[in-house]
């Protein structure tokens, strides 16, 4: 028997990591992302690429709107919740699938949870804006905490330097009083990860982050590190990341944010075929011991 997990997240949802990784589609409604800036700028053309997202099998709707590529321009916070606010409400009554806002700041994390996400997204884990944590806890969102390397100096171990600024993210949401089971962590690939080396030995290790006991997320998500590998463009790097969702579902992650639903939810299948096959044949050894 495979041990149930449910992460619970907002509006009295959950989802359920027992047995199947989830995707988590990018939804950006910004005019500079890396990869899909200004593809979905409008509310119609965001919210039309978002439900198509779910039909191809996305379990959460990733909703941004600053793009947090290197060098993007900042927002205002009027600014970002007046690109996704409407989207978020539109959503939320166009769809069963659960939806997410990609933000740091606590105003319009709690704006957006008003609207009908049920998720809150930081990429700077908490520490950039600390209320956010007490809009998690008050809303009762899920909450993915994200490790970044921007702003700081990181330590030269990766996954030390995870643990590191993970456990500064933690506490924070601890002393805010957020539920465990509301939290996900994310290690950030790419994000002041410079080099082809340290995504590739963050890869590599990736079940050591097993140790926090928490659902682990992923964004490789054509990101600079698999353009070095395979040398493709940004927008042809969709088989590599499919092959990463692969490689990180069989260490351990459960949720994937990626581009291109379609393909990353077939080598999820794939993925989740060999590891429940493994169960069976692990459970069948040890009823004939």
């Amino acid at each position: 028997m495979v041990e149930r997990r449910m992460w619970r997240v907002g509006h009295g949802r959950a989802l359920d990591l027992s047995e199947r990784g989830a995707i988590m589609a990018i939804v950006n409604v910004t005019p500079d992302s890396f990869s899909d800036g200004g593809l979905h700028d409008s509310v119609d053309a965001a919210v039309s690429h978002a439900l198509a997202c779910a039909e191809e099998g996305a379990a959460v709707l990733d909703v941004g709107g600053e793009s947090t590529r290197p060098g993007a321009a900042e927002v205002t916070a009027d600014e970002e919740m007046a690109r996704v606010l409407p989207v978020i409400s539109a959503l939320r009554q166009k769809t069963d699938a659960l939806i997410s806002i990609d933000t740091y700041r606590a105003v319009t994390a709690r704006a957006a949870v008003a609207a009908g996400a049920h998720i809150i997204n930081d990429v700077h884990g908490l520490q950039r804006d600390p209320e956010i944590a007490a809009v998690a806890a008050e809303t009762g969102s899920g909450l993915c905490i994200m490790h970044t390397g921007r702003g700081r100096t990181k330590l030269s171990d990766p996954i030390a330097d995870q643990r590191e600024f993970l456990a500064l993210s933690l506490d924070i949401a601890r002393r805010a009083g957020v539920a465990r089971e509301t939290i996900m962590l994310d290690p950030g690939f790419g994000f002041a990860k410079e080099t082809l080396e340290e995504n590739m030995e963050l890869m590599a290790r990736f079940a050591e982050l097993q140790d926090f006991g928490l659902p682990l997320l992923v964004g490789t998500s054509r990101k600079r590190f698999l353009g070095t590998l395979t040398g493709r463009d940004t927008r042809e790097r969709d088989a590599a990341t499919a092959a990463t969702t692969v490689a990180l579902r069989l260490k351990g992650a459960s949720v994937f944010r990626v581009h291109n639903v379609a393909i990353n939810r077939d080598a999820l299948m794939i993925a989740d075929a060999m590891l429940e096959t493994e169960r069976r044949i692990a459970a069948s050894k040890g009823s004939t011991e």
